[in-house]
């Protein structure tokens, strides 16, 4: 039979026990909240501010942070899935606009990392063609073809539709990537050929080369300036509130945006490390992306 005295002492060891375990949790559920999977496309703009991400939430705000490149479909998905906490890179309102509509009820907007976006088709200065209209006359100068990026891509979509359901443009809309169309494109420069791609703003090649965009007929505009979002997966701001406010505070000007991605196109350095630079010479810049209460103690 227990005497009070041995109720005592268990009840206590049983507080103890409790307490501990609650303790245990906390710091758990801190830890979790002090990770970030984040999921960006192959692009030069994302590449760019999604290792400054990462760089200022891991030297800044403690954070442990994982970031994947991955194509705009599967990257959709795994937010509204719940496998990332976000998706660092949606073009509204035309690029990703079916993306979007299919995903919107499983993803949170964040808001825009970067305004006033530019896309379309994309040739040398040197290339005597100003419009989309005037491509049919000179099939042959451009091998009837157009150097496109991944399959997934939103700028893919609209430049095929834009081929065959807008213009009717005897050419083939070429699939490689990011990284290789501005190979294709800098070797074409170089040797003065003809070459015509699709392009986006921003990018660092509209620093390094001069380049145009081939313009649109009134009555037949495929792309519209727009904004690039950060998308959150569902409960994002009730699970990591200091990581939902760091990326809806995330912000580059086109200044900024261009600086950072010309660094890290020029720079033997990894990305990781680029960027690092560029945070350190930019505080100014990244101090108003952390939330206040980012400089807590740490379990």
């Amino acid at each position: 039979m227990l005497t009070n005295n041995k109720i005592i002492n268990l009840i206590s060891k049983l507080g103890v026990f409790v307490l501990a375990v609650g303790l245990i949790t906390g710091c758990s559920q801190q830890e979790n909240q002090k990770s970030a999977d984040l999921v960006y496309v192959n692009w030069a703009e994302g590449i760019a501010y999604t290792n400054l991400a990462k760089v200022v939430l891991e030297d800044k705000m403690g954070y442990e942070v994982e970031i994947t490149s991955a194509d705009v479909g599967p990257a959709y998905t795994a937010i509204a899935q719940g496998d990332a906490d976000a998706f660092m890179e949606t073009w509204l309102p035309v690029l990703h606009r079916n993306y979007y509509n299919q995903f919107q009820d499983d993803i949170v907007d964040l808001g825009p990392v970067y305004e006033g976006t530019q896309s379309g088709l994309v040739v040398p200065e040197y290339v005597p063609v100003d419009s989309i209209n005037q491509l049919n006359d000179y099939v042959d100068q451009f091998d009837r073809e157009i150097t496109g990026i991944d399959a997934g891509a939103g700028i893919m979509q609209t430049t095929d539709s834009l081929i065959t359901d807008v213009y009717n443009l005897d050419y083939e809309l070429i699939t490689s990537s990011g990284p290789a169309m501005t190979s294709a494109l800098q070797r074409a420069i170089e040797d003065e050929d003809w070459i015509v791609v699709t392009g986006w703003k921003p990018h660092w090649k509209f620093g390094r080369f001069d380049l145009k965009f081939l313009q649109q007929d009134e009555d037949k505009v495929v792309w519209e300036t727009g904004n690039i979002h950060i998308m959150g997966r569902q409960n994002l701001a009730q699970e990591k509130p200091q990581l939902a406010e760091f990326l809806s505070n995330m912000h580059l000007t086109d200044a900024e945006l261009a600086d950072l991605m010309v660094a890290i196109n020029q720079s033997d350095e990894d990305n990781e490390a680029v960027a690092r630079q560029w945070m350190q010479e930019n505080q100014d810049v990244i101090e108003e992306w952390i939330p206040a209460d980012a400089q807590q103690a740490e379990m």
